[in-house]
């Protein structure tokens, strides 16, 4: 169990700049832990918003011009997007304008550094993955990743630079609030130049992570993708509530591998029940992992992110695992009943040594269907230094790709295969496989038995490793056995049955 510690011990220097009448009210009539943010708008009455409750302050009389002008002399100058903060603290105060440029509302927000809030997920960032928090406006999104800095630059002793876009993060002032520990901060001098900004952070003070908050423009977009491709890893927010969202942002759909149309055969399109045009993924992700905030303590995880847009372009959305703080601060974790996991107690090789290999740019899918088929002890490592081997395509691997950044200064082998469905031949050669016909169809229609059962229990489409013609033939009798419908797709040596979930 983790307690949580928040740290408000400058809201005063918020309080104080209130009209005395509020400062007042909050002094004697309020638990400020609760307190979220004071708003003031010309010609109505104050409301102090409190995390369960809403006071409209009407015995206190109207707020009047006076009352705002008077604050805003005590809060200086707002920056270009109408923001100022109080130097050294999180608080931050928001300025609405009439058509004369004049301040008539204010929005006072405060901030707070909750030590202990990103214990929960605490695994996934300090793995060394990409990680981008999805949720609403004032859930707790920048609040997490303030937690985040200071875990790794103070627990995980990596070098952090927090790109700070209006000092949300770190606060107002040259020196950044405590709550992000020993990582540095970059500021960022009008929302326009945040992208240059996270591109200046990686060429000029060498990060191992670097922190942003709300990528929200398609330069921004770019510059993630420049920050991952160069081996930083990278932990952001953007705008949206939840994965579905995301892939429908154009803009935005490039951080988690963008989507493109393309044309399928008619056969298929018939058994998928879809028109010839259908979705796919584009590339691979700028994000390992995306994680939905649904609440403070409820926690969903896309890990990794790659398969779970591809099950969602197909209309088989995967379920996330979800985790959720319980009141006495322990973590309940509810795993994804739909995401498949490679067959190692069933193993038909019990004298051959485990093998954990960290794909990269490989459906994960392909290498756990062929897992099954063969029955070898193979494990899937969502954590680089965990595995054995990286499994790539031969298209990942450039002079300047990803995945040569990852590896960089690590004892790990790299092997490289030309396509997807390689990987039986790679771990038949790895595993000195030796078969002879009669083993192959064995194999063939014991993976086409749990390729139907899978199916019918996940309801979702089951592709299987290439055979040959004859094969085929047989694993197509098992499918319509089943009840099921089955097609061959690719070209030979790749030709492969998909099975298909009933209707």
């Amino acid at each position: 169990m983790v307690e949580q510690h928040i740290q408000v011990d400058d809201l005063k220097l918020l309080i104080q700049l209130l009209p005395q009448r509020l400062t007042d009210y909050l002094d004697t009539n309020s638990d400020l832990s609760k307190l979220i943010e004071v708003v003031m708008d010309k010609g109505h009455p104050a409301e102090v918003r409190m995390s369960n409750v809403v006071h409209r302050l009407k015995d206190l009389g109207d707020v009047t011009q006076e009352d705002i002008d008077n604050m805003v002399k005590k809060i200086g100058e707002f920056n270009t997007d109408n923001r100022a903060g109080i130097e050294r603290t999180l608080h931050r105060v928001s300025a609405i304008k009439n058509r004369s440029g004049d301040v008539i509302g204010l929005t006072c927000r405060v901030g707070r550094a909750v030590v202990g809030t990103v214990d929960i997920i605490k695994d996934i960032v300090e793995n060394g993955q990409n990680c981008l928090f999805l949720g609403p406006p004032g859930i707790g999104k920048t609040t997490i990743l303030r937690e985040t800095a200071r875990v790794l630059a103070d627990e995980a002793n990596k070098r952090v630079v927090v790109v700070d876009t209006s000092n949300e993060i770190a606060g107002d002032g040259d020196i950044p609030h405590p709550g992000i520990g020993y990582a540095r901060r970059m500021q960022v001098p009008s929302p326009d130049k945040q992208h240059a900004i996270m591109i200046e952070a990686v060429e000029n003070h060498m990060p191992e992570v670097i922190i942003v908050d709300e990528i929200g423009t398609e330069a921004e977009t770019i510059a993630a993708r420049t920050i991952a491709e160069r081996g930083v890893q990278l932990v952001a927010t953007a705008h949206g509530y939840n994965l579905q969202s995301l892939i429908k942002n154009p803009i935005l759909s490039d951080l988690i591998g963008g989507v493109q149309t393309v044309v399928i055969g008619d056969e298929e399109a018939k058994f998928r029940g879809t028109s010839k045009s259908v979705l796919e993924r584009k590339s691979l992700p700028t994000f390992d992992v995306v994680v939905e905030i649904r609440s403070r303590d409820v926690f969903a995880i896309y890990n990794p992110v790659a398969t779970n847009v591809d099950a969602i372009l197909i209309g088989d959305p995967l379920v996330p695992e979800v985790r959720t703080r319980e009141s006495d601060g322990d973590v309940m974790i509810e795993a994804s009943p739909k995401q498949p996991q490679p067959i190692e107690d069933e193993a038909t090789h019990p004298d051959l040594e485990q093998l954990v290999i960290f794909p990269f740019g490989i459906n994960t899918d392909q290498i756990i269907t062929t897992v099954h088929a063969l029955q070898v002890p193979v494990r899937l490592a969502k954590d680089i230094g965990e595995a054995d081997i990286v499994l790539t395509l031969k298209s990942k691997v450039k002079a300047k790709s990803k995945i040569n950044q990852i590896i960089k200064g690590k004892q790990i082998p790299l092997h490289v295969i030309n396509s997807p469905h390689d990987v039986s031949k790679f771990l038949k050669d790895y595993y000195k496989l030796v078969e002879s016909d009669t083993d192959t169809e064995e194999e063939a229609l014991r993976e086409v038995e749990k390729a139907c059962k899978r199916a019918i229990e996940e309801c979702r489409v089951v592709e299987l490793t290439p055979r040959t013609n004859a094969v085929r033939r047989l694993q197509h009798r098992i499918t319509f056995d089943y009840g099921l419908n089955s097609m061959s797709v690719g070209e030979d040596p790749n030709r492969r049955l998909r099975v298909y979930p009933r209707a």
